[in-house]
């Protein structure tokens, strides 16, 4: 086994319960943490045998271009997806944060964090 991490992929988008985030957009910062068997392209070296980061990325991206008022339900949407799309995962641990989130106070950011492991 082993794991392939996207780190720190930045996006704007328009989630939030506030009308006015639906409006103005935030800044939102997503890591993932995908496990996968990654012995046989580590003796192939051939992309089709591991787990693609540029499609892992394709996806997020996708994903949080759809509004959606909790980042929980963006999260879950994110792992459905990844689980659909990649039969070779078999764990996901993913993480979405509002960076400068409207609560009234100094918080650089809120963060929901999400494991699965495929069924």
């Amino acid at each position: 086994m082993g794991t392939i991490k996207l780190q720190n992929i930045r996006t704007f988008s328009f989630h939030g319960c506030l009308l006015e985030e639906a409006k103005i957009g935030s800044d939102y910062r997503i890591d993932l943490e995908v496990k996968t068997d990654l012995r046989k392209s580590s003796v192939t070296d051939d992309l089709k045998d591991t787990v693609d980061y540029v499609v892992l990325n394709k996806i997020i991206v996708e994903e949080m271009a759809v509004r959606a008022n909790l980042l929980e339900h963006v999260g879950h949407r994110i792992i459905t997806r990844l689980f659909k799309e990649i039969p070779a995962i078999s764990r996901i641990i993913l993480s979405v944060s509002k960076l400068n989130p409207p609560i009234g106070g100094d918080v650089e950011a809120v963060t929901i964090e999400m494991e699965e492991y495929r069924n």
